[in-house]
């Protein structure tokens, strides 16, 4: 199984527009973050985890040709904004893919991108629209798509939920602030963790870094990769002060990942 993080940055984005800090104007390239993303890829199938605006860029960036199916965490705009670019995916493969959410994620998509879903909403002659589907994944309830295993599980995130995924030996958690017993259990024995740690300092709908330290200890992976960073950390400064087994992502990263 292959782990591609598209992007690792939060909302904002790395650089952030205007502001003139140390890691904004980095020359390092692990520095530079684009909204949260990343492909799954095993078996001959490719799973996508949210259309962040920048979707078009990493998916070139990445080498992407084809998709299986796209997982959606939540309906926040840096997590969706990208939706139109998978038009390009069911244009060329001819045939409709498969999306997957939370019911009120999946509500939220249908209303606020009505075009693509409304199938009375037909594209003009000689144009296209993407060609998709949604379906409603129930929390704690595995299943299989595009031939891969999916454990869906829901956090907490403000006002609204968040879903993270277990794919066999993968999981992959963003935008929570917590990460309860319950869900532990179930994500227990994953080799390769991914984990939203947004800053030093507490925040109160994301992990901080500590408590995503604190998080990442209590799941037990062998390796722990951190995401949806601000720029209030460096690549370089981060991985320093990180402990053994625990490390800040960057856009473009690949992981081979084994049992």
């Amino acid at each position: 199984m292959r782990l591609t993080l598209l992007g690792t940055g939060t909302s904002f984005g790395v650089p952030q527009i205007g502001c003139d800090c140390a890691v904004c104007h980095s020359s390092d390239p692990r520095d530079r973050r684009s909204r949260t993303a990343a492909l799954i890829e095993d078996n001959g199938s490719t799973l996508l985890v949210d259309t962040p605006p920048e979707l078009r860029l990493q998916l070139l960036a990445a080498g992407t040709r084809r998709l299986d199916g796209v997982l959606f965490t939540h309906e926040h705009a840096d997590h969706v904004a990208g939706i139109d670019d998978l038009r390009i995916f069911s244009v060329r493969q001819k045939a409709t893919l498969p999306c997957y959410g939370a019911r009120e994620t999946v509500e939220f998509l249908r209303a606020s991108y009505r075009y693509i879903f409304d199938q009375s909403v037909k594209p003009y002659e000689g144009t296209s629209k993407p060609r998709l589907s949604l379906e409603v994944l129930e929390p704690g309830r595995a299943t299989t798509i595009a031939g891969l295993p999916v454990l869906p599980l829901a956090f907490e995130h403000g006002h609204t939920r968040v879903l993270g995924f277990r794919i066999g030996a993968v999981a992959y958690l963003t935008d929570v602030k917590a990460v309860p017993e319950d869900a532990r259990r179930q994500l227990a024995g994953v080799t390769v963790l991914v984990l939203n740690a947004l800053w030093w300092r507490p925040h109160p709908t994301h992990l901080s870094i500590p408590e995503a330290i604190e998080t990442a200890r209590a799941i037990g992976a062998r390796r722990t990769i951190l995401t949806h960073l601000t720029h209030e950390t460096s690549h370089a400064d981060l991985l320093a002060q990180l402990p053994e087994g625990i490390e800040p992502g960057y856009d473009g990263q690949t992981v081979e990942v084994t049992p």
